[in-house]
């Protein structure tokens, strides 16, 4: 385990190369475990947190933090019993509740008694949940491709990845990002560290159940939710009509040829300007 640990470790100190400014390492203790931090940007910026999406850490966003960092102070966290730098502790977060209450222990380390909030995927389904129950701490949301918030997986998309749920392995997760991109190659630096999150031992993903109509009819949060045109994971144009069913004020859009896995680094111009004319909103 410990050697599987340094080679996840190493293989995200190379992505977060690629950022190509000047990060400092955070960590914030809490019951759950030490939660790593990744920040950037101006310390006077307007705080934006960053969740990653499932089977990846914090150094995703490679694409994205040079672009946002030039007027947001960044915060792109690694979750705790996944790969990456946080460490769980006696309590790792096992419920949604607990997830909740993880994120309010990771903002009031940072001083932040509300913050905007970029969420990608399963971080988008953390951070949509978050902002309706903790509506207080979210000025702004805005999601990268989420799932299970406004539509369900596919069921091709369930099946393909049953095999590497059931049995983890570098190879397996990385031919399923391979079939996921639809044949664009992935980034080669964060195919490395997907197959090696892969194989990291940790808990399983808590999931929760898709916000209910009347839950979502109570968002009063200023929300962008971006779409992967070619998202194999959903259906991303019925997942984006349902968002502006559901949630009427919303700001959508759809990226042509993006895919689901292949965000935030796919189109990473389109995804940066879109979030930061989003933000720029009073």
């Amino acid at each position: 385990m410990a050697d599987r640990r340094l080679d996840c470790e190493r293989a995200q100190r190379a992505l977060l190369e690629r950022w190509r400014l000047p990060v400092e390492r955070i960590e914030l203790d809490s019951g759950f475990g030490t939660t790593a931090v990744t920040a950037c940007g101006p310390r006077d910026g307007e705080p934006l947190v960053l969740l990653h999406g499932g089977s990846t850490t914090s150094a995703v966003w490679f694409a994205n933090a040079p672009a946002l960092a030039r007027t947001r102070r960044l915060y792109a966290v690694d979750r705790i019993g996944e790969a990456g730098f946080s460490r769980p502790g006696a309590r790792p977060p096992r419920t949604t509740a607990d997830l909740h209450d993880w994120l309010d222990t990771v903002l009031d380390g940072l001083a932040l008694p509300a913050a905007d909030l970029l969420g990608h995927s399963y971080g988008g389904a953390i951070a949509l949940a978050h902002t309706l129950e903790r509506p207080h701490r979210v000025r702004r949301l805005a999601l990268l491709d989420p799932t299970q918030c406004f539509s369900g997986f596919r069921p091709g998309y369930l099946l393909r990845a049953l095999p590497m749920l059931l049995r983890p392995t570098a190879a397996r997760a990385r031919a399923f990002l391979r079939w996921e991109t639809a044949g664009l190659e992935p980034d080669p630096a964060w195919l490395e560290l997907y197959g090696r999150a892969a194989e990291f031992p940790s808990a399983r993903p808590i999931v929760s159940r898709r916000p209910p109509a009347d839950r979502l009819a109570t968002c009063r949060t200023r929300v962008l939710a971006v779409y992967a045109a070619a998202s194999r994971a959903h259906d991303a144009r019925r997942a984006l009509a349902a968002t502006q069913r559901l949630l009427p004020a919303a700001e959508t859009a759809l990226l042509p040829g993006a895919t689901h896995h292949g965000l935030p680094y796919q189109a990473a111009e389109q995804v940066n300007r879109l979030i930061e004319d989003f933000l720029a909103k009073p």
